[in-house]
């Protein structure tokens, strides 16, 4: 599901803050942790870490294309470690770019 859509499905209160945190890695990268940080053993591939309401944590995948930033997909995390389809989804789309 494309990023747009996905943000469509949450609540106002959560598509501002994931909302906030792209438009603070956008217009001040490079930007480190906490906000953002690459993924290890997927070059290209980075991630915004949203902090939500009641505890939820959202990540959105990014890469850079051809001087932009391209959302390439999004979802809550549900437990510590980031489940390998999700990574999937997004590296899958970040090859199509090209």
């Amino acid at each position: 599901m494309p990023v747009r859509d996905w943000l469509l499905e949450l609540t106002q209160e959560d598509r501002k803050a994931i909302g906030d945190d792209i438009r603070t890695a956008e217009f001040g990268w490079p930007i480190g942790m906490p906000l953002c940080r690459s993924i290890r053993g997927r070059k290209g591939l980075w991630e915004i870490r949203s902090n939500l309401s009641d505890g939820r944590i959202a990540r959105v995948f990014f890469c850079a294309h051809e001087e932009s930033m391209v959302l390439l997909h999004g979802f809550i995390k549900k437990s510590q470690k980031t489940p390998e389809k999700e990574l999937d989804t997004a590296e899958k789309r970040m090859k199509g770019l090209s």
